[in-house]
């Protein structure tokens, strides 16, 4: 029997590769996509959505436009990562969709796909978790719906937009510490510090284009990223930090995570958005986060190869 699965993005170079990844995965159902600020603007995010599903093939996954600012404080800036309009200037290459989003917006969308699902859903948040808190406030009756969240952000080691903050966790800490830290539903964290050591080099990206024309329009978005991560990794590859994600979710385990007592930052100081993990084990705290550390690197690779 399939997950039914909900992605919560911000499209987003790796955030095509987790798309497609996922419409490609026999074990999960995509049920809905809902979009938010992140990346580029929500306008962009939401429209990059829509170009993606009409190039996989799914224009019947409903796509609910989300939160297009923090709960609290601005967002200071937009990620340069992606190119100007999220996908390396290349989203023009993306065909047309020919549907708009759902009259729905992104946590009216979940709540009732949650509502009349008939078994656990999976959610997968992979740009910043505002949808995502404002979801669990507003309808925690829901939340034994949820089987798992799988959640790309943060870093236990360090962040990539500042010095300790990953840029998820950092564009709405309120959020991503009220989801993390102060709600009770089961959560993998997928940090950057496992996600950087998953890249995939240039040769692997020539393998995936060769495969089909979807995958070679894929790897057609990755110009600018590709440029940013030679400079981060030292060598020519990429991180697809979300892509890791939607691998967990399509295949529970590929990961290999361990509790630990977290935080997040929520000062407007220099650790704004740094995520807290509680390394010392001899404390004891009740509460824990699955934080996934460690998989099968070629593995995880070829999986993801194969399946796209």
């Amino acid at each position: 029997m399939t997950t039914p699965l909900i992605i919560d993005t911000d499209p987003g170079v790796d955030d095509a590769f987790a798309l497609a990844l996922a419409v490609a995965s026999p074990e999960v159902e995509l049920i809905g996509v809902t979009t938010v600020f992140g990346n580029v603007s929500l306008e962009d995010t939401t429209r990059n959505a829509l170009r993606l599903l009409a190039l996989l093939g799914r224009e019947d996954v409903p796509v609910g436009v989300g939160a297009s600012r923090p709960l609290i404080h601005p967002h200071p800036h937009l990620s340069s990562a992606h190119g100007s309009d999220g996908l390396s200037g290349f989203a023009h290459t993306l065909p047309e969709a020919t549907r708009g989003p759902d009259l729905r917006d992104a946590v009216t969308l979940m709540r009732e796909l949650l509502e009349q699902a008939d078994r656990p859903v999976t959610i997968v948040p992979i740009g910043p978790l505002t949808n995502i808190a404002l979801l669990l406030a507003a309808h925690p009756y829901l939340k034994p719906k949820i089987g798992r969240l799988v959640v790309m952000g943060g870093g236990v080691n360090g962040g990539n937009v500042t010095a300790t903050a990953e840029f998820n966790l950092w564009s709405d800490p309120e959020a991503a510490r009220r989801v993390l830290v102060e709600e009770d539903v089961p959560t993998t964290l997928v940090t950057m510090d496992l996600t950087r050591r998953c890249a995939v080099s240039a040769e692997w990206l020539q393998a995936l284009a060769g495969k089909s024309e979807v995958n070679a329009t894929l790897v057609g978005l990755t110009p600018d990223y590709l440029a940013t991560y030679r400079r981060f990794l030292g060598w020519d590859g990429m991180a697809m930090h979300d892509a890791v994600a939607v691998a967990e979710a399509v295949r529970p385990g590929i990961l290999r995570a361990t509790g630990f007592p977290v935080d997040v930052d929520c000062s407007y100081g220099p650790n704004r958005g740094a995520l807290l993990v509680d390394q010392r084990l001899e404390v004891s705290n009740p509460k824990t986060l699955d934080i996934a550390l460690d998989t099968d690197l070629d593995g995880l690779r070829q999986f993801i190869l194969d399946r796209l």
